[in-house]
């Protein structure tokens, strides 16, 4: 199963990822991305990977176990 990660640090609150993946990705109160989820169904890699390439700061990353 593909691990999500978020450089918490990087985010800018854009929301980009939750347009794409709102029920992996959400944003807090203080406008920082929050993981829903930390793994992935591979079935569900294809979308999840798109909506973190959203991320103009590049702060959503997607490994391999």
């Amino acid at each position: 199963m593909p691990i999500l990660r978020a450089d918490k640090t990087a985010c800018q609150g854009y929301a980009n990822c939750v347009a794409g993946a709102p029920d992996v990705y959400d944003i807090d109160d203080d406008g920082v991305v929050v993981l829903l989820k930390e793994r992935i169904p591979e079935e569900d890699r294809r979308r999840v990977e798109e909506a973190a390439r959203s991320c103009p700061v590049s702060a959503l990353t997607i490994e391999d176990e």
